[in-house]
């Protein structure tokens, strides 16, 4: 009875939402809306930057550097290049790519390039460097014509180098050196000086009273901001025109310490990017506007979110629910929002997951304690224990009120590396261990997340050696990680239990070295009378076992007697009049275990 009058409410709320909204909704929505994702768990999501990816349409390469050495300006890929290489995507397995915010972004800034979309300074006009909004649409038509989804990176946080803060109210950003005298130390009796300071009026610190005009007299009141005007770059007044009004910008400065909460959520992002006043209605009205209005134009299937952890809680319990109220209302069911928490912790980072906020966060915790310090380093595999207690506390445990229909717990987005940190080939150049990593990403819980460059052995470091143009691999499908991507990608889609089942861990270990057990990650996946056990050794150096030095052997969830059927190599093991099972994994090896008569080989 509870539960059908909770689902009647939220009938009464979409339906009060689409009564109100249909006159908006027809100058909007010019094209067909639907629902094209059943359960996210299903999906392999590829991460790209569209300017990384493939350039389709040399005619908007627009002060594009073809120059292999400057990483940090435009290269030219487009939504053209995508289209051309869908079917490269569906080899590879990709059921959902990933694409870089669209939007106008301020082209140039100290000598960067806003290629990765993150410097945005006109939220209802595309960036023209990408293709015109009918190639994009064509884009995402064609994708889910393959049966592809899409989903969009965006922000909320904050805007580019649109403005500078006029410290010294002379009418132009300038940057100098304040302070005493130096400390002279040939003489003992100079005075020790007082400190040398730069001030730039493009990124000043974090000052807690809002950034203060500072005159030869001293301070003399908050410093006014003023938009530039260098139309070549697009680095112009912003817009909605509500963003050109000072009053919607904290206007504190850039953070300088991450630890305190405050600076964190209400300063600028160093490097000059703005940060907008989130707690005020008329901007948290606006961005329900905005996002959702390009869904609706062009028909996509979720966000990702670009750096949560930056604003309050409130405005996403306020966004994630009149979005989903607005696209429920257009036809839009099951769209995905995921959010960027990058050094929150755990505890911060499943924050955002917790009732009324986010379908799902990259789960970044996972990234270091499992795919740097396990896969990567050779640690103990009991760590995982830990993680995933942490993760029942930390992350939420009930699906989003007209949200994907998962908790959270069950979809986070699991990746090995991404385009903040250093790919994973350039911390560990060990293609086996990035092999057994990416086992362990397809199997395990929640949705995989590949970054693009992955399958063909990238191993770019720091920002911005990881974003690579893929087109110097020439697209190959050949390539060793390539071919196993794949391949894992059609044993998850032929195994509902790997996709969707319920997690047991059976066996991990803090032995290391020449333990018998070394390396060893054991977990089964049950759903709907569907059985999966995996087995990865994580070790790099010998065979390991599942067993202790004792002899016990690991316990499993299939009965006495069943017959498993390892779908990588055709080995079978059968399972003890106990529920007890020893196998033996090779170094860096993976089997995917699934009962006999599941067996689809």
């Amino acid at each position: 009875m509870v539960v059908r009058q909770h689902q009647l409410r939220l009938l009464i709320a979409v339906l009060a939402v689409a009564a109100c909204v249909d006159g908006e909704l027809a100058d909007v929505r010019t094209q067909p809306i639907a629902t094209h994702v059943d359960d996210w768990r299903d999906e392999v999501i590829y991460q790209l930057l569209t300017d990384r990816f493939a350039n389709g349409d040399p005619g908007n390469d627009h002060r594009v550097d073809p120059s292999p050495a400057t990483l940090a300006r435009y290269k030219g890929g487009d939504y053209q290049g995508i289209i051309d290489n869908v079917d490269y995507l569906e080899e590879l397995g990709v059921t959902a790519i990933w694409i870089s915010p669209i939007v106008l972004n301020v082209d140039a800034d100290a000598g960067f390039d806003g290629y990765h979309g993150y410097w945005q300074v006109d939220l209802e006009r595309l960036n023209p460097h990408f293709g015109d909004l009918a190639t994009l649409r064509q884009m995402i038509q064609v994708c889910h014509s393959r049966n592809i989804k899409v989903i969009l990176d965006i922000v909320t946080n904050h805007l580019g180098q649109v403005f500078y803060y006029d410290i010294n109210r002379n009418g132009r950003p300038d940057e100098w050196l304040s302070g005493g005298y130096p400390t002279n130390p040939g003489d003992p009796q100079a005075p020790a000086g007082t400190p040398v300071t730069r001030i730039t009026e493009y990124d000043p610190d974090w000052d807690p009273r809002g950034v203060q005009s500072v005159t030869s007299l001293g301070e003399s009141g908050p410093a006014p901001i003023r938009f530039f005007d260098m139309p070549e770059i697009f680095r112009v007044p912003p817009r909605p025109a509500i963003f050109q009004r000072f009053e919607v910008y904290n206007r504190r400065g850039k953070v300088v310490d991450w630890n305190v909460r405050e600076q964190v959520v209400l300063g600028d992002f160093p490097g000059g990017l703005k940060d907008i006043d989130t707690t005020r209605q008329d901007i948290r009205d606006e961005m329900v506007r905005i996002f959702s209005d390009w869904v609706l134009k062009l028909d996509l299937d979720g966000f990702r979110i670009d750096t949560i952890k930056h604003v309050e809680h409130e405005f996403w319990e306020d966004f994630a629910r009149r979005v989903r109220e607005r696209l429920a209302a257009a036809g839009k069911n099951n769209f995905l929002m995921f959010g960027e928490s990058f050094g929150g912790g755990d505890a911060l980072d499943g924050s955002y997951t917790m009732p009324g906020q986010l379908d799902s966060v990259f789960y970044f915790t996972q990234k270091y304690v499992v795919y740097r310090d396990i896969f990567g380093a050779g640690g103990a595999t009991s760590a995982i224990d830990r993680l995933l207690a942490d993760r029942a506390v930390n992350y939420g445990s009930t699906p989003q009120d007209l949200g994907i229909g998962i908790p959270p717990q069950e979809a986070l987005v699991n990746f090995v590396d991404n385009h903040d940190v250093p790919r994973f080939l350039w911390e560990t150049p060990d293609r086996r261990k990035l092999h057994a990593a990416l086992a362990y990403l397809f199997t395990q819980q929640g949705i995989p997340c590949i970054y693009y460059g992955t399958e063909q052995d990238f191993a770019g470091g720091n920002d911005p050696g990881n974003r690579e143009p893929l087109w110097e691999s020439g697209y190959r499908r050949d390539g060793e990680t390539f071919r196993w991507i794949a391949r894992l990608t059609r044993v998850r889609r032929e195994y509902a239990a790997l996709r969707r089942g319920d997690f047991t861990l059976r066996w991990t270990t803090d032995r290391t070295g020449d333990a018998v057990d070394a390396g060893i990650i054991a977990f089964d996946r049950v759903y709907e009378g569907q059985y999966a056990l995996v087995v990865i050794n994580a070790q790099g150096d010998h065979t390991s076992e599942t067993r202790s030095p004792e002899g016990e052997a690991m316990m499993v969830g299939a009965t006495a007697g069943t017959v498993l059927v390892d779908v990588l190599s055709g080995d079978r093991f059968t399972v003890g009049a106990g529920g007890e099972l020893t196998i033996s994994v090779e170094a860096l090896g993976s089997r995917i275990l699934v009962p006999e008569d599941q067996f689809q080989g």
